[in-house]
């Protein structure tokens, strides 16, 4: 009796059977649909597995952890979490880039040929693989980026291969030519939209995310019969070659030519020569602002469209009628947290009511105070958040939370850099609880991109909104609440590309389009919207009844034209035919034409 007297009063039966239930369900038809299919089953390949994903390998600590290798032209990559070093990679040169373009070019004329089935098994080969690896794949994220094998699971794997699901079940459906309605004139021919391979595509990724923001252009471009060049950032140079690796691994075991993807590391000094190549047909860039600008600069050289997601500064509103304040403070830990807060739609603002604020900032305060922080893969048990990518912008972050607080707000918990005693080399950043900020403050308009939690005060759910909005930003947003008004209130309301209600970036893990608005950039990747954007939009216009009917220039219309008065009166007579508002409008125009035929 012990155990069940020490048992929440309340526990939610129904919602745990259901998730265990839907849990199993999903796994079941995942299986026997996506991964059986007899006409194209999953083939099996090998990559080799490198060396520093062992649990025993040991690499030499860098005495100033630094991508650049002083008197070398060479990327020093190393684990933030612990300054180790992974090894050195050259970076592409101008002549690299145009040789590995010329090659996807060459590949993608072929690859554009191929059925949708063809590319579906090569999905179904990919997912197959990454389920089967994710121990390794996971590894090579947390020593590349700093982040914990848990982020490395929800954020690299767990969308991807969501993505990967997606493709297979309903891309070819988003790729099938459109019928689009016709009208009185045109009534003899069938309209329709075709989506079509651009050719060679590029995408300039960021480092947060290194496998995921890898392979999430990589699946859209290769199933709408493109090849793709894949700038991954210095950054995360190491794990980009394993996961190149991979992609190119699928190909070959598929039959396919491994130069349908092209991965690309350089400096930024080289990057304009990619996103200004005239053999480049559209540029997926995710980062930031500042650097998104020289991307649009350099990519208007050969007039190639761009697709920008460039962050955010996602609030997360805060209703009083929440249905229970302690799993709101887990998603809203998770929203923060997630990836040390090296998340582009991680939440960065909490606006909350005045019911709950003082009771959220108890429960916030309590739970952020106990995160360990540490290096996922030398202490599995004992970390929460791992490490940030660099130490280059502590010095920063420490201003802004000091500013903060001569303004006004109460630093609750962390707010500077931390010196880990176990890893003195490793990048981290204390976990930090912020309250009372206000909207004029600038740790509240610029995006943080750390493990820093802010609060925010609003006094009703219109000022709420209007905090909510004031940041040049507008990527995703999420809502708190049980008030089915309001939460559609603040649904329409917002400012952003997507909106989670009652959930924290939920839009991303069922393939909804990504993307947003103002200072976030444009466009959207993602979804049926996102394979479209990358294909060639062709309207085509087909006789109905070709051996039947088809179009006869009139001849009062017919070049050279005899009477200009008779060619304006059937012009005159087709339109009214045509367009006229009521029976006999139409009735006069189109006596118009017979009497001017």
């Amino acid at each position: 009796m012990d155990f069940f007297d020490d048992l929440p009063a309340e526990i939610p039966w129904l919602e745990i059977s259901i998730f265990v239930f839907s849990i199993a369900f999903v796994s079941t038809i995942f299986k026997s649909v996506v991964l059986k299919d007899d006409d194209d089953q999953a083939v099996n390949f090998k990559v080799p597995i490198p060396k520093q994903c062992s649990p025993e390998w040991e690499g030499d600590v860098l005495e100033q952890p630094s991508i650049k290798k002083s008197g070398s032209s060479a990327i020093q990559c190393y684990c933030p979490a612990n300054g180790r070093l992974l090894g050195l990679v050259n970076p592409s040169t101008p002549d690299g880039i145009d040789r590995a373009v010329a090659k996807a070019q060459e590949a993608q004329r072929g690859w554009a040929s191929t059925t949708f089935k063809q590319r579906i098994k090569l999905l179904k080969t990919l997912l197959k693989y990454i389920l089967d690896n994710q121990e390794a794949i996971a590894t090579a994220a947390c020593l590349d980026s700093g982040k914990t094998k848990v982020d490395a699971s929800l954020g690299e794997i767990l969308v991807t291969v969501e993505k990967l699901k997606w493709t297979i079940l309903h891309g070819e459906q988003a790729m099938r030519p459109e019928r689009r309605p016709t009208n009185f004139l045109m009534m003899y021919k069938r309209n329709e939209v075709r989506w079509e391979p651009l050719g060679v595509v590029a995408a300039c990724v960021s480092w947060n995310y290194p496998f995921h923001n890898f392979m999430g252009p990589l699946i859209s471009t290769l199933f709408t019969g493109s090849a793709i060049i894949l700038k991954a950032s210095e950054s995360t140079a190491w794990s980009t070659q394993y996961f190149a690796s991979i992609a190119r691994s699928a190909l070959s075991a598929c039959g396919h030519s491994t130069n349908l993807v092209q991965p690309i590391i350089c400096w930024p000094q080289t990057a304009d020569h990619l996103t200004s190549h005239p053999s480049i047909s559209h540029v997926t860039f995710i980062g930031s602002r500042p650097v998104a600008q020289h991307v649009v600069s350099s990519a208007a050289k050969s007039l190639t469209p761009v697709c920008m997601e460039l962050g955010g500064k996602d609030p997360a509103i805060v209703l009083e009628n929440v249905r229970n304040i302690h799993t709101l403070a887990s998603i809203l830990m998770r929203g923060t947290f997630q990836s040390a807060g090296q998340n582009c739609v991680g939440i960065e603002r909490i606006i909350c009511l005045p019911k709950i604020y003082e009771g959220l900032v108890s429960i916030l305060g309590s739970r952020i105070r106990s995160l360990r922080v540490g290096s996922a893969l030398d202490d599995p048990d004992d970390v929460d958040v791992g490490a940030m990518i660099s130490d280059a912008r502590f010095t920063h972050l420490d201003a802004l939370v000091q500013d903060a607080v001569k303004q006004g707000a109460r630093l609750l918990v962390g707010g500077k850099r931390y010196a880990h005693p176990k890893h003195p080399k490793g990048h981290y950043f204390q976990p930090t609880l912020l309250v009372d900020v206000t909207p004029d403050m600038q740790i509240a308009r610029e995006e943080l991109f750390a493990p820093i939690c802010v609060l925010m005060r609003a006094s009703n759910v219109s000022k709420a909104i209007a905090i909510a909005n004031t940041t040049p930003y507008a990527l995703g947003a999420s809502v708190f609440g049980t008030n089915r008004a309001d939460l559609e209130r603040v649904t329409n309301e917002i400012k952003a590309g997507m909106v989670s209600v009652n959930d924290f970036a939920v839009y991303y893990a069922v393939s909804l389009p990504f993307g947003g608005v103002k200072d976030s950039g444009y466009g959207r990747f993602g979804g049926e919207e996102g394979l479209r954007s990358i294909c060639n939009t062709k309207a085509v216009c087909v006789d109905r009844f070709p051996s039947l009917i088809g179009t006869s220039i009139p001849s009062a219309l017919d070049y050279p034209i005899k009477s200009a008065k008779r060619a304006w009166g059937t012009c005159k007579g087709v339109v009214e035919l045509g367009y006229g508002i009521g029976l006999w409008v139409r009735a006069k125009g189109l006596m118009e034409v017979m009497r001017n035929a």
